[in-house]
């Protein structure tokens, strides 16, 4: 029963939310068949123990006692119990969302004709929701479904005004163009880095009326106005900028996960720029991360993901902010996924050992961590190659550099990556053979390595040609 569905569903509970499902499932209006309490009892010890689930012949035995083993009846309590276990997540989402039920009376008293009570329910949604700190395209749509409700009532009690009938028009404006440039942004940065390629419908309709209109000094609408402008138009720095301080001024008006999403597409211009060439946005790649993680934006469900901790522990190294980079390795070390946890930790505190110059330190927390993503366990043995040629131990290098090729070979890195570290092997083992006091020599091995895209380490091969 372990990898089932309703297994998977129901470990995602906490005990507060076991407990309402209990009395939910017991409740008649939801539910009249006894084998589905009892099997969520039955369940409910081992999910509390966190032990794994015995198989579906034991659970049978102890809902339905000694009857003949029936697979079928088993199944059809598990489905059931599935079902109801959705159900109830999603009435209790609706019922805690105040606005929305709110919302959904007005409409039910409306249709009964109660206009008094409609009206009020209405009110209540509208005045409701203003008390959100929230500002973001959900809360736009939201609001133009009040105004819509609001509208119906008016039609059906003969009470319609132009003033009204406006708002609703404009609010539906608003809340298409939050979507519509939330979506566009989303889009591109996906094109931008992959092979896909999208049609964008109205958007050329939909700048053209956010510029036209009061509706920039909207901040949904603003804030992926100038990050849709920034990312189309890199050279002006202005959108940008624009997009940036609504980041920074407004960003309480955004729920957490929206606000993470808006922090990494700031990120990924700022890095798009240095690939480019443009070393001036590194200082604000640097200062978005420490944002960010200040203020719990990258964190999910308390976690924070593997790739953000990497990123921001090298733009801190980029940056010599080698105090601060220490600080995020330890104090976000235990927010971590197991699986990645100290394979991660030790290859940048190797790092951040090999930043101030402690290379046998760097290479002891390198040989003793183990490294289950092979980009990762890559990253780790260029780094020792570094270290080995810089400590002179040439030897060791020469074996390092075959071991690295037949790793690649093994493994069969995929794209750019192989091309990447094939060519860092490659300009390493021609630094270890020419004659570096030959100045010809170096000259076209510079030349060489400049020409050559793919190189994941260009910049410290070039730095051994000093």
């Amino acid at each position: 029963m372990e990898n089932t569905r309703l297994l998977k569903l129901l470990r995602t509970f906490s005990k507060s939310e076991l407990q309402g499902l209990k009395k939910f499932v017991r409740t008649p209006f939801f539910n009249q068949r006894s084998e589905v309490p009892a099997l969520l009892d039955w369940l409910s010890v081992s999910l509390k123990s966190e032990r794994l689930v015995s198989d579906k012949a034991a659970a049978f035995r102890q809902i339905f006692g000694k009857t003949a083993y029936d697979d079928h009846r088993i199944r059809m309590a598990m489905s059931f119990l599935y079902q109801l276990s959705g159900q109830y997540l999603v009435l209790q989402s609706f019922l805690e969302n105040q606005v929305v039920y709110r919302k959904e009376l007005a409409a039910v008293f409306r249709l009964r004709n109660l206009p008094d009570q409609s009206e009020k329910a209405c009110a209540e949604a509208g005045a409701l929701q203003q008390q959100s700190p929230l500002r973001n395209a959900d809360f736009l749509e939201e609001k133009y479904q009040i105004l819509l409700e609001k509208h119906r009532f008016q039609v059906d009690t003969q009470q319609v005004n132009q003033q009204d009938l406006q708002e609703l028009s404009d609010q539906l404006d608003h809340a298409f163009l939050a979507r519509k440039l939330w979506q566009a942004c989303v889009m591109l940065s996906h094109q931008n880095v992959s092979n896909a390629t999208y049609q964008f419908g109205l958007l050329e309709a939909a700048l053209a009326h956010a510029e036209q209109t009061g509706a920039l000094e909207i901040p949904a609408v603003a804030i992926y106005y100038h990050c849709y402008q920034a990312l189309v138009q890199p050279a002006e720095s202005a959108h940008f900028r624009q997009f940036r301080q609504l980041l920074t001024l407004c960003g309480e008006q955004f729920p957490a996960e929206e606000l993470r999403d808006l922090y990494i597409l700031a990120i990924n211009f700022c890095i798009r720029q240095y690939n480019a060439g443009n070393q001036a946005y590194l200082p604000e790649q640097f200062e978005l991360y420490k944002e960010g993680l200040n203020r719990k934006y990258f964190l999910s469900d308390g976690a924070i993901s593997r790739y953000t901790y990497q990123n921001a522990a090298t733009i801190g190294l980029v940056m010599h902010e080698l105090e601060w980079v220490e600080s995020l390795i330890h104090e976000y070390r235990p927010l971590l996924k197991e699986e990645h946890r100290e394979g991660l930790f030790s290859f940048n505190l190797a790092r951040l050992e090999y930043h101030r110059r402690n290379l046998g330190k760097a290479l002891q927390l390198l040989q003793k961590a183990e490294y289950k993503d092979l980009l990762l366990n890559l990253a780790a043995k260029i780094l020792q190659l570094k270290i080995f040629y810089e400590l002179q131990e040439f030897d060791l290098l020469a074996s390092h550099l075959q071991a690295i090729r037949s790793f690649i070979r093994r493994k069969k890195v995929m794209g750019y990556h192989r091309e990447n570290y094939m060519n860092t092997v490659h300009f390493t083992q021609k630094l270890l053979e020419v004659n570096l006091f030959d100045k010809n020599i170096k000259t076209t091995l510079r030349q060489e390595i400049e020409a050559t895209k793919a190189v994941a380490e260009k910049e410290w091969l070039l730095e051994q040609l000093k």
